[in-house]
């Protein structure tokens, strides 16, 4: 799914600077970890290894979709193994 990346504004900068960010989850990669977005600037966050909130970089780009394909990698073993459908996570 490819998400449309829109320029943030500068009414949305500024409103993020006076009361702070609204992150909202943009992308689901396992059931612990997740990608956010404000819903005002655009900026991006995931959650690192401890769990806090981190910036968005090309490397836990990276990390997310390796994570996200070896997850679902999982899931699809385990079903088979359960004889069910196919369990999928969605965003």
């Amino acid at each position: 799914m490819n998400l449309v990346q829109t320029k943030p504004t500068k009414k949305g900068k500024l409103y993020c600077s006076i009361f702070g960010h609204n992150f909202q989850v943009s992308k689901q990669i396992t059931y612990h970890v997740n990608e956010y977005q404000c819903s005002h600037c655009k900026k991006e966050m995931t959650t690192d290894s401890t769990g806090q909130l981190t910036a968005m970089t090309p490397k836990y780009k990276e990390i997310n979709s390796v994570l996200e394909r070896i997850h679902q990698n999982k899931l699809v073993r385990y079903a088979k193994q359960q004889n069910t459908k196919v369990l999928k996570m969605t965003s």
